[in-house]
C-alpha cells in the first residue's frame, strides 16, 4: 500500500498521451488502453485522456461506447462503462485565434453532446496550446470559456519570464516540454529550474510532457525504434519534488539544481507524514496542496511504465 505522502503526489499525475510519440498508438489501441487503465488497481494515478483537436471525431467514434453511461452488453465493455465520466484535454493544433475559436467551437458542441448519459457522459475541460509570443497569450485568453482550463506551451531555454508574467491572474497555467526523440529536446537542468522558479514567483500552475516516463533521472532509450539514441532523462519525482519544494521552502538554486539531477532514488523518501529529498521536506497535507494548485501533472504516452518502475522501486504493489 502506498504511504500517504506518495498517494499525495501520484494522485491524478499523470495524463495520457498514448497516440503521440514514442508509444504513437492508434486511436482504437489508445482508448482501449486507457480503458484498461481506467479498470486498473492503480486507476487513481491517471488524469485525463490528451487528444489532438483535429482528431477529435475519430477519438469520438472510437471512445464513445466506453463512456460511462452508454449502453454496455457484458464483460469488458460492463466493467469499461463504469465509473467516473472522461476526462479529456485537447491539444489545439490549428494556427492563430481563429483557429483556436474553430476547435473551441468543435470542444463546445462535443461537451454538448457528451453532457447526456444515453450519449456516454464525458467532458473537454482543458485544453492545450502552443504560443509564439506572450501576447498571443492574451488573445487566447479572451476567447476562451470560463469552463476551459487553458496550458499555454512556449520554450523555456531563453528566457521565459516574459511568458510567465503574461499568465499572471488568469486561469491559466504554463506547460513545459520536459523531453523529446533526440537528447538536444532534453531541457538542461537551468532552464528547467528557471521555468519553476518563475511560475512559483508568481503562483502559476503548471503541467510537463514529454520525457518523464521514470520516477528518478538517469539515462534511457529516447525512442522504441531500432537504433534510436539515449538520453539523460528527467525523472518525474525530481520535477514535482524539485517544484514543490522551491514554491513552499524557497529553496536556493544549488538545492533545486540538485534535486532535479538526483539520480539515486532511495534519496527520496515517501512517509505517511510527508515526502523528503535529503535534508529538504514536505509534510503530506503540503505536499497535496501543492499537487491540486500548483504541481499539476504531467503527459506520458505510457501509463504502464511509469506504474512498472513504481512497482520496481517497492513504492506501489503490482
Amino acid at each position: 500500500m502506498a504511504t500517504r505522502s506518495l498517494q499525495s503526489l501520484l494522485t491524478g499525475l499523470i495524463d495520457y498521451a498514448g497516440l503521440f510519440p514514442p508509444a504513437r498508438l492508434t486511436m482504437q489501441a489508445a482508448v482501449e488502453d486507457y480503458t484498461r487503465a481506467r479498470m486498473s488497481p492503480h486507476e487513481w494515478v491517471l488524469s485525463r485522456f490528451i487528444c489532438p483537436a483535429s482528431r477529435l471525431d475519430e477519438f469520438e467514434k472510437a471512445a464513445s461506447p466506453l463512456f460511462p453511461g452508454t449502453f454496455a452488453t457484458s464483460g469488458y465493455r460492463e466493467q469499461a462503462n463504469a465509473g467516473d465520466p472522461w476526462e479529456i484535454s485537447v491539444l489545439i493544433d490549428s494556427q492563430g485565434v481563429e483557429g483556436l475559436k474553430r476547435d473551441l467551437a468543435r470542444i463546445a458542441a462535443f461537451n454538448a453532446r457528451h453532457a447526456k448519459e444515453d450519449a456516454g457522459e464525458a467532458s473537454i475541460d482543458v485544453i492545450e496550446l502552443k504560443v509564439p509570443s506572450p501576447s498571443f497569450i492574451d488573445e487566447a485568453i479572451a476567447v476562451i470559456p470560463d469552463e476551459i482550463y487553458p496550458f499555454f506551451e512556449f520554450p523555456i531555454t531563453q528566457d521565459c519570464r516574459g511568458f510567465v508574467a503574461a499568465l499572471a491572474g488568469n486561469a491559466a497555467g504554463a506547460k513545459v516540454r520536459t523531453g523529446g526523440l533526440t537528447a538536444d529536446l532534453i531541457p538542461p537542468t537551468p532552464a528547467l529550474a528557471d521555468f519553476l522558479k518563475a511560475c512559483a514567483a508568481v503562483d502559476i500552475p503548471f503541467k510537463a510532457t514529454a520525457g518523464l516516463h521514470h520516477p528518478v533521472r538517469s539515462e534511457y532509450l529516447l525512442d522504441s525504434t531500432p537504433g534510436a539514441p539515449r538520453g539523460c532523462m528527467h525523472g518525474f519525482f525530481n520535477v514535482f519534488v524539485a517544484a514543490c519544494l522551491v514554491k513552499e521552502r524557497g529553496i536556493n538554486d544549488a538545492t533545486l539544481h540538485a534535486v532535479l539531477d538526483e539520480r539515486v532514488a532511495a534519496n527520496f523518501r515517501f512517509a505517511d507524514t510527508g515526502v523528503h529529498w535529503r535534508d529538504e521536506s514536505l509534510d503530506t497535507t503540503e505536499l497535496a496542496h501543492l499537487r491540486e494548485a500548483f504541481a499539476l501533472s504531467f503527459g506520458s504516452c505510457s501509463f504502464d511504465e511509469p506504474i512498472d518502475d513504481l512497482i520496481k522501486f517497492e513504492l506501489l504493489e503490482p
